[in-house]
């Protein structure tokens, strides 16, 4: 397909047009012109929206789905169009899904089966086999299979010496291991934050030194091993200071934070809605704070939706019985937009793809087209309209968001 963006106001530093209100003419998937004023010519779809802004294909670092295994949660076909129409172009598609994703089969399984989409998908394979903690996973056949980095979703590695042999192999072919930062024998039996609101309504607390005694220990690790550390989803204030000062160091560990966790606090359990029960739990406001200064001093490198569709039959019950997990992918744009500026929001949805080492072309004459669509302006209350996943378990019902996205522009393909 070809079109044309009529006044596109683009937002990318990278780019020569950063700033510039231009017309994009793509054609074949490449970006063929730029300029104040193109004319449509024929066999290309002029696209003319209300106050299009334009940026480098937004990229999401945990992505969750269900196929294989929990379909009745989310499909690949579904879940790469939810992302598409979030305005996002490319996706890591996290291990949880049964079989669990730990083999070169099951990665080739995924790339087969999100191939010819506007939205590209990335595996993450399992660390461990069956993501079980036990014995390393074939993590150099994933990688040429297709996986971008290795890791068990939402399992913490309790044994160091497991995580210290995986950060000295990966080494070999240049892998990225993913470490989630839990100590188990800390946080229990645990379901929220531990602090004076799981005291207020007797539910089980999840201390924060269970996350920082485990990237603590991480960080020593690689100190002595060196290689590629990256920590999903940190929570906790002292969590920003310790990768802080690991970076400074010069150790090579990078961390994302879920947008659930930079607008939601602890305060929510008081409704006992089980759609707040995520994993870390959300904390406090003087968390959200360090998070927030983490990510414009650059400690925190990018921000995922953290998107784990869950069906109604395991979100719907006592909170103690609920799985962990919230959908991000329609919400995330909206909740940075309201609380970073444009230009952070749109950095802290792209700068994933240098860490994880995905296709990262700036919007110029040339390159291909990876363009994520979207309005700033405006405010609305995010509601189950908004919602197209398949499992409908968002944190953020009845939130106010700012913006709205239009699309995605990538692969020859649009979605808009």
């Amino acid at each position: 397909m070809n079109f044309l963006l009529k006044a596109a106001t683009v937002i990318d530093p990278s780019s020569p047009f950063h700033h510039q209100t231009v017309d994009i003419l793509i054609e074949n998937g490449i970006i063929k012109d730029i300029d104040a004023l193109l004319e449509v010519s024929e066999n290309v779809e002029e696209i003319k929206l209300h106050n299009l802004h334009v940026s480098k294909g937004w990229f999401d670092s945990s992505v969750s789905y269900g196929e294989p295994g929990y379909e009745e949660r989310e499909t690949i076909e579904n879940g790469l169009f939810v992302a598409a129409k979030s305005g996002f172009t490319g996706i890591a598609l996290n291990p949880n899904t049964l079989p669990i994703t730990d083999t070169s089969a099951s990665v080739g399984f995924l790339k087969g089966k999100s191939s010819q989409n506007a939205v590209s998908l990335y595996p993450i394979g399992a660390l461990t086999v069956k993501s079980e903690g036990v014995d390393l996973a074939e993590l150099y056949d994933m990688q040429q299979a297709g996986a971008i980095a290795f890791g068990d979703y939402k399992k913490a590695i309790q044994n160091p010496n497991l995580l210290k042999i995986a950060l000295l192999y990966a080494q070999n072919f240049d892998g990225l291991v993913l470490s989630y930062p839990q100590d188990n024998n800390i946080a229990g039996k645990g379901m929220v934050h531990e602090e004076e609101q799981s005291t207020l309504l007797g539910l089980k607390g999840i201390p924060a030194l269970a996350e920082e005694l485990q990237i603590s220990r991480d960080l020593f690790l690689l100190e002595y091993t060196g290689g590629k550390l990256h920590i999903p989803t940190i929570s906790t204030a002292k969590s920003v200071q310790l990768i802080r000062e690991a970076k400074a160091k010069g150790l090579q560990v990078t961390c994302s934070v879920s947008a659930h966790h930079l607008y939601l606090t602890d305060q929510e359990l008081s409704s006992f809605d089980t759609n707040y029960k995520v994993l870390p739990p959300l904390r406090t406001q003087k968390d959200i704070e360090a998070l927030l200064e983490g990510i414009k001093d650059g400690t925190i490198d990018m921000v995922t939706s953290d998107h784990q569709p869950i069906d109604i039959e395991h979100k719907k019950v006592e909170f103690d019985n609920a799985k962990y997990g919230t959908i991000g992918l329609e919400s995330t744009f909206g909740i940075l937009n309201s609380i970073l500026s444009l230009e952070q929001t749109i950095n802290v949805l792209t700068s994933g793809r240098d860490v994880f080492k995905v296709e990262n072309l700036s919007i110029d004459k040339g390159n291909k087209a990876n363009l994520s669509l979207f309005n700033p302006k405006g405010t609305t209350t995010f509601s189950l309209d908004h919602v197209l996943s398949t499992s409908k378990n968002s944190a953020f019902l009845g939130k106010e968001i700012t913006g709205n996205v239009y699309g995605v522009i990538s692969n020859g393909k649009g979605i808009i």
